[in-house]
């Protein structure tokens, strides 16, 4: 990444990088896509308005944003230090994979935070986006910011009726408990294998595999983790009956961002 301050916005030099592929691809939900087509958002609760000023340059513009927070909090965010380059390089070895990084390929993953991801997909579960946004739009409203699980200690299901977020209430509520109380810890999690990793975190009620995994991926940075809805189904039984290639192993995650994406594109995306 090269970059340069101009007043009070930072501009930066990074290829391989789209903001609606990143910032509006189902991994992340407190971001809006603005009539410009720049986007509005926050991490760690610190906002940001990102915009592209030449896309054939591979250059976007970091609004009221200083050197510091660019090089202590989004780049990190952004995972900017990784080599996307390379990753779809290496996928590109297979020929399915390498029309799903072509049509997909300014998908970065972002390194959320961890507990912020995990909340936000055990809302997520049998929901679509623009309800996850409500919900959690609410949640952050309510606390005046996204709540850490101290914050949450003492709500049950009841006091977050406010949310309107159903069922998952009590699957929210349930996974604050466990970690207040010490039964998980996010750096468990963190330091686990990816398969113990899925099993710690599917001691919550209501988190299955895929919530499960998708949280390890967007929330843990478990690139190896692969999240499977019904469009990736279709795409494993369509193109990788006998399972992902080689040249997928330990980037699964990565992989499935682009197939998920390059998959709907062939059979028609339904919201």
């Amino acid at each position: 990444m090269d970059y340069r301050i101009k007043g009070n916005d930072i501009i930066i030099k990074q290829p391989d990088f789209e903001l609606a592929q990143t910032l509006d691809c189902g991994q992340a939900f407190r971001w809006e896509m603005q009539s410009d087509g720049s986007f509005t958002g926050a991490y760690l609760n610190r906002p940001l308005h990102i915009s592209t000023l030449d896309i054939s340059d591979s250059t976007f513009i970091l609004h009221n944003t200083t050197e510091d927070e660019l090089l202590s909090i989004w780049y990190d965010y952004f995972d900017l230090g990784t080599d996307y380059n390379e990753i779809k390089r290496r996928l590109s070895e297979d020929e399915t994979l390498s029309k799903a990084c072509g049509f997909a390929y300014g998908i970065r993953i972002l390194k959320q935070d961890s507990w912020e991801a995990l909340s936000s997909f055990i809302i997520s579960q049998n929901n679509n986006i623009p309800r996850i946004k409500g919900i959690i739009g609410r949640l952050v409203e309510h606390y005046g910011a996204y709540p850490g699980v101290g914050d949450m200690a003492d709500e049950t299901a009841e006091s977050l009726a406010f949310l309107r977020a159903g069922f998952r209430a009590k699957y929210l509520v349930d996974a604050v408990d466990k970690l207040y109380r010490g039964e998980l810890s996010i750096d468990g999690i963190k330091a686990a294998p990816l398969d113990e990793a899925a099993k710690k975190l599917m001691t919550i009620k209501g988190v299955g595999p895929k919530v499960a995994s998708c949280a390890l991926l967007f929330g843990f940075y478990k690139l190896d983790a692969f999240p499977i809805d019904v469009w990736v189904k279709r795409v494993m039984a369509d193109f990788y009956p006998n399972g992902l290639p080689e040249c997928t192993k330990g980037i699964e995650g990565v992989a499935q961002q682009y197939l998920f994406h390059y998959i709907r594109k062939i059979y028609g995306r339904v919201e």
